[in-house]
């Protein structure tokens, strides 16, 4: 039995909470891992992990191995990399997941600059605002805006997206501009965002002079695609807190109008996240520090 794989496997297991996620990700069948945990555990003669029908858990000695064991596979994975010339030409294909707006405004327009510092990495480019399983989809890393529910993923804060109130001037010419915000609850229809992951709807938020306000507002559509969303503002179909990098060209047109200005709205946190206790190859490494220099060279997306 490969020490080394089992190691390697069980981690997995771990990680991902359920052999059949951990068989996913590592590309084999699910009997083989099992029987790979099963052995294990017989050479250790301890229990690791807890099993039900739906998820395993990790038992105390589980958890103190898997602490110890993931500090040396990191080790022997910097021992390997040390001695080829992996850091110096980064290559081979690298699965990132990044939102919608993010992807359109900001990593695919400066895509070529990375090809030409890497020209070896191929990039698989998921484009999604529902965030993904980066254990069992066997995602390498992703680009998230807002705060992290994942308190187990390794995060790296790379900037912030501002917002802007907005309106198209149709919508205005039909329903006046609001004065305050509680007027988004009384006299005008708002447009809202859920998330794809929990169906939570975000609400409204607004700061003036240290205070704050939440609204829900009355609206009549609600997506959960951060396109669709600016697409539904450019359409008139309720006012909305856009990002300010995609409103700005409608906003110098005319196609949009800003409303509550002396209002702002809280800016959101951007994120570069990988799976914890995993080795960080050099593929990845330069695709995170590429995106955190990309965004340091954008004064709009700079960290707060």
């Amino acid at each position: 039995m490969d020490q080394i794989l089992t190691m390697r496997v069980f981690a997995r297991v771990v990680e991902a909470g359920t052999f059949t996620k951990a068989a996913a990700s590592l590309d084999m069948p699910k009997g083989t891992v099992t029987k790979l945990v099963q052995h294990l555990e017989a050479r250790l003669r301890v229990k690791l992990l807890n099993r039900t029908t739906r998820r395993v858990t990790v038992t105390p000695d589980g958890a103190a191995y898997y602490e110890r064991m993931t500090r040396l596979l990191n080790d022997l994975d910097d021992i390997e990399a040390s001695m080829t010339n992996a850091q110096a030409k980064p290559s081979g294909r690298l699965r990132v997941d990044v939102g919608a707006s993010v992807a359109r405004l900001v990593i695919i327009p400066a895509l070529s600059g990375f090809y030409q510092r890497y020209p070896e990495i191929q990039l698989d480019l998921g484009v999604s605002d529902r965030p993904v399983d980066l254990i069992s989809d066997n995602v390498d890393c992703v680009i998230r805006v807002g705060e992290l529910i994942e308190q187990s993923l390794v995060a790296r804060r790379i900037g912030h997206l501002a917002f802007v109130t907005v309106a198209s001037p149709g919508y205005v010419e039909r329903h006046g501009v609001p004065q305050h915000p509680n007027d988004l609850e009384d006299s005008h229809t708002t447009l809202n965002y859920f998330s794809a992951r929990t169906g939570r709807m975000h609400p409204h938020e607004f700061v003036k002079h240290g205070a704050s306000i939440e609204v829900t507002g009355r609206y009549k559509l609600a997506v959960n695609e951060s396109n669709a969303y600016d697409a539904a503002a450019l359409a008139g179909l309720g006012i909305a807190q856009c990002v300010t990098l995609v409103a700005a060209p409608h906003l110098a047109s005319g196609e949009l109008v800003q409303v509550l200005a002396d209002w702002s709205c809280p800016t959101l946190p951007v994120y570069v996240v990988y799976p914890p206790n995993r080795h960080l190859s050099a593929k990845v490494r330069a695709f995170v520090d590429w995106a955190a220099d990309l965004f340091a060279r954008e004064p709009r997306l700079q960290g707060a």
